[in-house]
């Protein structure tokens, strides 16, 4: 059965479909700039493995940016399994969980939800993923939006790993894929800051790569720094030269929390390092 939805209602509707999701989230708006509300009742599903979020966003094909913040990307890497795509032609705007969807006219931008007149339909369903059942609105709706995902760029994965065993599944870590955006936002941080200061030089080119020891992702080589512009903020919090990291510096493998500021690089690597890197 479809509902026809607008203002508080909409935005409690869409409250409640985050809130009650178990086992799949999918987010799909050209803009996306996360208000208060629906951030924290996200934020109650970071420490849940089970559920998958897909986030889609569009438009501004040159400058991400302009339609994901920084801060709502740092937000969504939190979550254990999740992939964020971008679409530069997505106009439209689709939320849904095991159980619900919402066909909007209303981006996930918080102006929108305090300020523009919103109008949406929320529809019954059942399996995100697989069988389809309900209405035939949501049938197609859902199937349409399937292939909105299935076509748009993959931008960042990061997936739950578990531990089978013979009486059940458990946890075990979460494992950055593909990460496209930490390189985009951390150089447009640098881009930014040289239009301010002149001082600003460019990275070289012929610098040795390595790994940041939180995120994973590739950034100069530089065992003094072995972060990341986005980690280290979080890191330089406290400031713990010993705090168990995740990656080694030099090779960008797990380093099962061997790896700290303070020795970015795994012991058996050290050696390798000092050669190829001249250290």
């Amino acid at each position: 059965m479809a509902i026809f939805l607008t203002g508080n209602e909409l935005n409690a509707q869409l409250e409640n479909l985050f809130e009650f999701a178990n086992e799949h989230i999918i987010l799909i708006s050209p803009y996306i700039k996360l208000h208060d509300r629906f951030a924290s009742v996200l934020k109650a599903k970071i420490d849940s493995p089970n559920i998958s979020i897909v986030v889609v966003f569009g438009k501004n094909e040159d400058d991400f940016s302009k339609s994901m913040k920084e801060e709502d990307f740092i937000f969504f890497k939190q979550f254990p399994d999740i992939e964020i795509r971008f679409e530069k032609r997505l106009h439209a705007k689709y939320y849904a969980n095991e159980s619900a969807a919402i066909l909007t006219s209303m981006n996930l931008y918080n102006f929108s939800q305090d300020n523009n007149i919103e109008a949406g339909v929320l529809t019954d369903r059942k399996g995100v993923i697989g069988r389809l059942s309900g209405d035939s609105l949501e049938e197609d709706a859902a199937a349409y939006f399937f292939r909105v995902i299935e076509q748009s760029e993959l931008l960042f994965k990061k997936v739950a790993v578990f531990e089978e065993s013979f009486f059940n599944s458990k946890y075990k870590e979460s494992v950055i894929e593909i990460d496209k955006l930490s390189n985009f936002f951390n150089n447009k941080l640098k881009s930014d800051s040289s239009v301010k200061k002149s001082s600003y030089k460019p990275i070289e080119p012929t610098k040795k790569m390595g790994f940041c020891i939180r995120t994973g992702v590739q950034i100069i080589f530089n065992p003094k720094q072995p972060m990341c512009d986005s980690a280290f903020q979080s890191w330089k919090k406290y400031s713990k030269i010993d705090y168990p990291e995740k990656y080694c510096h030099f090779s960008g493998e797990i380093s099962n929390g061997e790896t700290c500021f303070s020795k970015p690089i795994l012991r058996k690597n050290w050696t390798k390092a000092k050669e190829t890197h001249l250290l």
